[in-house]
């Protein structure tokens, strides 16, 4: 197949990738200023909290409203079904508080 034809036939994918490079802004941006992380330990909380953060947005929770509620109940999870509720895409974006 010509290339233009494959271009034509193909119409339903975005000429750009700005929605890609939206998403890892953030992580760009945040790359210089952990660059200053004082521990490999220090480093890897940062990551892990940042990795939390952006999964909760991805499935259109708040972030801080889901961490919060996260962080009240997980004392309390006593069972893998009380951990497994408190995953961003098992918590309903209008949480308790």
């Amino acid at each position: 197949m010509e290339p233009d034809r494959a271009l034509y036939r193909s119409w339903f994918l975005p000429i750009d990738n700005n929605a890609a490079e939206r998403a890892i802004r953030p992580f760009a941006i945040g790359r210089k200023a952990w660059l200053f992380s004082d521990t490999p330990k220090s480093a890897t909380a940062s990551a892990q909290i940042y990795s939390l953060v952006e999964t909760a947005k991805l499935t259109g929770q708040e972030p801080y409203t889901w961490l919060r509620h996260v962080l009240e109940r997980l004392p309390h999870a006593a069972s893998v079904e009380d951990y497994e509720a408190l995953l961003p895409w098992n918590c309903s974006p209008e949480m308790p508080r």
